[in-house]
């Protein structure tokens, strides 16, 4: 079976290409994909889109009627194209890669930050203000914390990690004396 991120690369691109040169449609279907995403994550929401007893009409009335945010024709013509092609359980996939795109559009990234502790509003600046240099693109911070870590940070940029927290500096510890 391919990978639901390969599912999901062909809508997130044409959802993309729609609203490219519209910064408020990208807001809009930005917005409108985290939300669906959210609502498919919902594991009630996910057996009911599942159930072999609805058939396409019910899920899509069921869905849409989820929806917090006001449905253009366009969202909804998605959502029922996703539910009549049985893919509407990609759509977290979705919406990660429309970020992507609409983030290498706009210049940016996303930084996944990962805290022993919990940051301040100032050292999460600063932190990024670092990472932007290195990095060489405009971030935008998203920070969690991990206990688990001990001390530090872990920081993730698209696919590149970089991990300076005690608990991977123990990991390599342990591998250099382990060899």
């Amino acid at each position: 079976m391919a990978e639901l991120s390969t599912i999901a690369r062909p809508y997130a691109e044409a959802v993309f290409a729609s609203a490219r040169d519209d910064q408020a449609a990208l807001a809009s279907w930005s917005s409108l994909l985290s939300e669906l995403a959210e609502l498919v994550n919902l594991d009630d929401v996910r057996e009911a889109l599942t159930d072999p007893r609805l058939n396409a009409e019910k899920r899509i009335e069921l869905f849409t009627g989820l929806v917090k945010s006001p449905l253009t024709e366009a969202g909804r013509n998605f959502i029922e194209l996703l539910i009549r092609n049985q893919r509407v359980l990609v759509l977290p996939y979705v919406a990660e890669q429309f970020e992507q795109l609409k983030n290498e559009l706009e210049g940016t990234a996303l930084a996944k930050i990962t805290s022993a502790f919990p940051l301040s509003d100032e050292q999460v600046q600063q932190l990024t203000a670092g990472l932007e240099k290195r990095f060489g693109l405009k971030l935008k911070p998203a920070v969690s914390i991990d206990s688990q870590l001990i001390g530090g940070v872990r920081v993730v940029v698209g696919d590149q990690v970089l991990d300076t927290s005690v608990q991977a500096q123990l990991a390599r510890m342990r591998d250099t004396l382990a060899a």
